[in-house]
């Protein structure tokens, strides 16, 4: 176990230390985290083992366990024992005071429209005087209203073709979409399939809830169906979770054959494929969903926060069947019971009136500038997915992940090191960064220079000693 492996350097590192003892062990387990040490979702050796590897007692531990949940770097419970927090390293990879830019968060860039802008506003202040106050106050039908619902379709359409209203619930982000679904459909100790670097939040949902995350190798177009086959055969697990377009962090897209190849895969082995669809909707001709392939056995997620806005905090799930839609109905109602009123009427009333598409072709226009001024300075160090609102950045040899990002965020830069997303093995070496962070273009071509001077530096022997 990686953690066992690294007592003997909390050893030295706290022996080295002249103040608090219970603090030089905080600081060993997060030096740790930081270096990669540690992962995500690895569990620590019972405290009474670091206490006597450590040459302490029982209480100093206690205590530095104590005070790295309150750092976020763990999360104990009596019974399951204590392990590394999912987005534990957020604090030695995000974007700290005088950083040029955060190229951390995932979010599509803001509309420069001064029109689309005026409209926005606009609209916010004309719900208010065209409905009742009491309704867009009060609590909410779980799943939507069915006029929501019917626009909810509309929205989807060009990625979904007709399905019907009443297979859609509405639900308030697609972090909640996601939980409800795993919760109603997988039992805490059973396996989850993904991709071998998978969305941080999905780690976040198998830590939370007890499952066991299975990473797929995959290639540059995702998802390889052999490897898939044989995880298969040999786990038998209940669920596929997967994002075909524009895979976060890789960008990967599956072709057609192999969108065919792994469904085929989920019926031979009777697995619920949940389908994460954030981005289709930026493609002005998006392969076609795999709800749209199978839409007896896929679990549709689309989310407004990568096409819109994460200020909408609107997802839509679009389910196979009337059985599988009460049984996530129930799922959604245990864990937020519905969305609020106000965001379900701004966001219902904007596709009614053709605002949404409006932004979503100049979010989409946005994103292909900015991938030009990628491509302008980085050349073909970072593959072009245009208009993907994050890149996957491979790294020169002589850095890894952890050194990279150690070393770009103290020249004022922050990117996201391949250990958040990696599921099993080593991480890569590889960054992803997030091309909707930058206010502007100008701002984003002062950060991609900056980035370029990074990766062009090749460190002394010996830096990753000092991360």
């Amino acid at each position: 176990m990686a953690a066992e492996a690294c007592l003997e350097g909390w050893k030295i590192a706290i022996s080295r230390d002249t103040g608090a003892l219970y603090l030089a062990i905080v600081e060993a387990i997060a030096q740790s985290i930081r270096k990669g040490e540690l992962q995500e979702g690895e569990k620590l050796p019972p405290q009474r083992v670091i206490a006597t590897r450590l040459g302490t007692n029982l209480s100093t531990v206690t205590r530095a366990i104590a005070e790295a949940q309150k750092r976020g770097l763990l999360d104990a419970t009596v019974g399951r024992g204590t392990f590394v927090r999912i987005n534990a390293g957020g604090s030695s990879w995000r974007v700290a005071g005088g950083s040029v830019l955060d190229l951390t968060m995932n979010s599509p860039p803001l509309p420069q429209d001064p029109g689309i802008q005026a409209m926005i506003q606009g609209e916010i202040g004309a719900i208010f005087k065209q409905q009742d106050a009491q309704s867009l106050m009060s609590y909410r039908v779980t799943g939507g209203t069915l006029q929501d619902r019917q626009l909810g379709m509309q929205w989807l359409a060009p990625v979904l073709g007709r399905r019907r209203a009443s297979e859609m619930l509405i639900v308030p982000g697609a972090q909640v979409a996601l939980s409800a679904i795993m919760s109603s459909l997988v039992r805490p100790g059973e396996a989850i399939v993904t991709d071998l670097f998978t969305y941080p939040g999905m780690r976040s949902i198998a830590a939370q809830f007890g499952y066991v995350l299975l990473g797929v190798e995959q290639d540059e177009e995702g998802m390889i169906p052999e490897a898939l086959e044989e995880l298969c055969a040999r786990h038998r697990p209940r669920v596929l979770y997967c994002t075909p377009t524009l895979q976060n962090p890789t960008t990967a897209t599956w072709s057609v054959p192999r969108r065919e190849a792994i469904l085929a895969i989920a019926r031979r082995f009777q697995m619920s494929v949940v389908e994460d669809d954030p981005y289709s909707l930026l493609l002005k001709a998006p392969p076609p969903t795999l709800a749209m392939l199978d839409p007896t056995r896929v679990i549709y997620v689309a989310t407004m926060s990568k096409v819109l806005s994460p200020g909408l905090r609107t997802a839509y799930i679009v389910l196979p069947g009337a059985e599988m839609t009460r049984r996530i109905t129930s799922g959604v109602r245990a864990i937020c019971l519905a969305k609020a009123g106000i965001l379900d009427a701004i966001v219902s009333r904007w596709i009614e009136t053709g605002l949404a598409q409006h932004c979503l072709r100049s979010i989409r226009d946005e994103l292909t500038q900015r991938h030009m001024v990628m491509r302008q300075i980085l050349g073909t160090r970072a593959p072009d997915k245009t208009p993907s609102p994050h890149v996957w950045l491979p790294l020169p040899e002589w850095w890894s992940s952890a050194d990279f990002v150690a070393f770009a965020r103290r020249q004022g830069l922050a990117l996201v090191p391949s250990s958040v997303f990696t599921v099993s093995g080593d991480p890569p070496a590889a960054v992803r960064m997030a091309l909707g962070s930058a206010a502007d273009l100008s701002e984003l071509r002062d950060s991609l220079t900056n980035l370029r001077s990074v990766l062009e530096y090749r460190p002394a022997e010996g830096f990753s000693d000092v991360v």
